[in-house]
């Protein structure tokens, strides 16, 4: 499984996946689905769209990675999570086929969704890439719509070292005639998207020059927006349950996304905001500055790269608290230098790591952090640090939990 062996079991060409739609009857080919790529944010977006389908009376498949607690949070519709039966009934027809071709665990997890979207007829699939998008088992639908957020770095040892070349794995989910959406670009990556568009005679659309954010109000459970569309000249009000401050970029490509959606979908107004405002409690999307305690605010965020670090740090920045505390964790096969020189130098540290093999020890990180200035204490397991933190703060201090899905994953819950 990659969340185990990382790299060793990437397989970069679509060969079995396909193999597999094609033993399944290409479920594939039977429903509408929209593509979403990107290094960061390419979960939420996701998430956002699916609540606004939702919200306006389609039926939604909604397929992501990875998950926090129940590996059936992957395959959803309509915010529920797949079947039990239809999981254990999957595995058991595939069972001849997954033991010749030996699938990897995401593409035998990618052709469930299908089948399970296929057979319990959605009207729309919002499909998320597991890793870049040119080679991706995802990559063997014919979208509505393709989404590109940004690019960053991340997964270099795959991906390639450049962020034209990333941007150029990531480019590849844009297909013949078929509309894109891209979030944010850089002078590196906009030539890379402009090639491949034009290439394919995708149209192509960049948020951010249709969509600006005039100004933003942070509230502990909820991110206020005014938004100008620059066409029209027209503002709108915003309020995003998602409230971490990365966000802003992620709505802009949200709204683009709805008005090319427009040529397919009645999708109302006041559904669209309303579903912005409840994004969490319609499709249950956790680990994006997800405060789970206050006094002291404990908030779990599932940053874990470069970029989505120094989005965290600046959302940390604008919050006014006491005193900083980091519970914080990282697999092996990330760029940690690139992270740990991020970090404030007079927060409290509290290095940890995931009960999974990729895991860094936690002793190790501790002394990679040593030569950034970073201090702390180690420990084994997160939710040792968190219980410490919480006894050595005081409630107007902020405990922000970090670096790795899988730490995320194990913080029990708490109750104030």
């Amino acid at each position: 499984m990659f969340s185990n062996s990382g790299v060793k079991a990437y397989k970069a060409d679509l060969k079995n996946t396909l193999a597999l739609c094609r033993f399944l009857g290409d479920p594939q080919d039977k429903i509408k689905t929209i593509h979403v790529a990107g290094t960061n944010g390419k979960g939420s977006v996701s998430h956002m769209l699916a609540a606004i389908l939702q919200e306006n009376g389609y039926k939604t498949g909604l397929y992501t990675s990875p998950h926090l607690k129940d590996f059936r949070e992957r395959i959803k519709i309509n915010g529920e999570m797949m079947a039990e039966a239809f999981l254990v009934d999957f595995v058991e027809k595939t069972k001849e086929i997954s033991e010749e071709i030996k699938p990897s665990f995401f593409e035998l997890t990618f052709v469930m969704a299908l089948d399970y979207f296929a057979q319990t007829k959605v009207d729309i699939a919002v499909i998320e890439t597991g890793l870049g998008g040119r080679l991706d088992s995802t990559n063997v639908i014919s979208p509505l719509l393709s989404v590109i957020t940004n690019v960053s770095f991340d997964h270099m040892d795959i991906l390639g070292d450049s962020l034209e070349k990333i941007a150029f794995e990531k480019a590849g989910i844009i297909k013949e005639n078929i509309p894109v959406v891209i979030g944010e670009t850089s002078p590196e990556t906009k030539p890379v998207f402009e090639k491949k568009a034009q290439e394919s005679h995708a149209p192509l659309f960049f948020a951010y020059e249709k969509y600006e954010i005039i100004s933003s109000r942070y509230e502990t459970k909820s991110l206020e927006l005014k938004i100008l569309n620059k066409k029209k000249n027209e503002e709108k009000l915003i309020n995003l349950d998602l409230n971490g401050n990365y966000q802003k970029k992620n709505i802009l490509t949200v709204l683009m996304a709805v008005d090319l959606l427009q040529n397919n979908f009645s999708l109302k107004e006041e559904n669209i905001t309303g579903a912005l405002a409840n994004v969490k409690k319609i499709t249950g999307l956790f680990g994006r500055w997800e405060i789970i305690y206050e006094k002291p605010t404990v908030v779990l965020d599932v940053a874990h790269n470069e970029d989505g670090i120094n989005q965290l740090i600046q959302q940390i920045n604008q919050i006014e608290f006491k005193h900083l505390h980091i519970i914080f964790g990282m697999v092996k096969d990330k760029e940690i230098k690139k992270v740990l020189c991020q970090f404030p130098k007079d927060a409290f540290y509290y290095f940890t790591k995931a009960h999974n093999p990729r895991a860094l020890p936690e002793d190790e990180l501790q002394n990679m952090a040593k030569k950034f200035h970073l201090h702390g204490e180690a420990f084994s397991d997160v939710n040792k640090a968190l219980k410490t933190a919480l006894n050595k703060s005081s409630t107007e201090d902020l405990i922000v939990v970090c670096g790795s899905v899988f730490v995320i994953a194990e913080v029990e819950s708490l109750h104030n």
